[in-house]
């Protein structure tokens, strides 16, 4: 079995797999100051309550924006699992030609994401992920990754929105009732909903005009409420990074 684990500005998810099944998955909060022991002790937990053994991992493979935190991983991992862990960067072999100006400015999660995007769904292809970013990857016919966008996220423009405005309360980010709302929460859950929805429409509307029609993908934690809002994401994949964690491992484990 291997570990493969994500981690982003405000959220690490991490999964098992048992060859190609993913047997077990968990979204923590990412705390940058966590040490390689605090690390072990709450992977420990939750391999006890899915009923899995840490002994049975076999390698771990990571992918991370933030770059302070792969230290600690590696010591977790060598003490806690024995292996050393496989960071997605330079050197790892993905089978997608990155087109980018400077290809190590593209963030190894937005590299893993179209990786797994093309071996699903082939391309052209757009990727939308809903994290502390919003960012869209777009992969050509051949499978090389040939650009992006990166907008506020949902969550960081919420609470700027809660932070610089006195009478304005945190809200649940749910559907709302109406586009009109009739009270200060629901009017703030559809600027924030629609608001996102017409965002990523338009942005899919400008890259196909630049690649062509393609299929639309949507991952991350706010996937599901804003892709049912939009007329453009064809579908939603909540792990598609740790798919491609595992795609990824498998081109390289030879």
């Amino acid at each position: 079995m291997i570990l493969v684990v994500d981690i982003g500005n405000t959220n690490t998810v991490l999964g098992v797999y048992n060859n190609d099944d993913l047997v077990a998955h968990w979204r923590i909060s990412t705390e940058r100051n966590r040490t390689a022991d605090e690390y072990g002790m709450l992977l420990n937990n939750l391999f006890q309550h899915a009923g899995l053994n840490m002994k049975s991992i076999q390698a771990v493979v990571v992918s991370s924006v933030v770059p302070p935190m792969i230290h600690n991983l590696e010591k977790m991992s060598t003490r806690y699992f024995n292996v050393y862990p496989m960071v997605v960067g330079p050197g790892v072999k993905t089978g997608m030609p990155i087109k980018m100006d400077n290809p190590r400015e593209v963030g190894a999660d937005r590299i893993v994401n179209a990786v797994a995007g093309y071996k699903m769904y082939g391309g052209p292809l757009v990727i939308v992920d809903f994290g502390t970013a919003t960012t869209f990857c777009a992969v050509n016919q051949k499978g090389e990754y040939v650009g992006g966008v990166i907008a506020p996220g949902i969550g960081i423009s919420t609470e700027a929105l809660f932070a610089h405005a006195a009478k304005l309360p945190r809200v649940e980010l749910k559907h709302p009732p109406s586009a009109l709302g009739k009270n200060t929460i629901h009017a703030m859950q559809s600027g924030i909903v629609f608001g996102y929805a017409g965002l990523v429409d338009e942005i899919v509307r400008r890259i196909k005009t630049e690649i062509g029609e393609c299929k639309v993908i949507a991952t991350g934690g706010l996937a599901e409420l804003i892709a049912k809002e939009t007329s453009t994401i064809n579908a939603v994949e909540p792990l598609l990074t740790l798919i491609g964690l595992r795609i990824i491992y498998q081109r390289n484990k030879g």
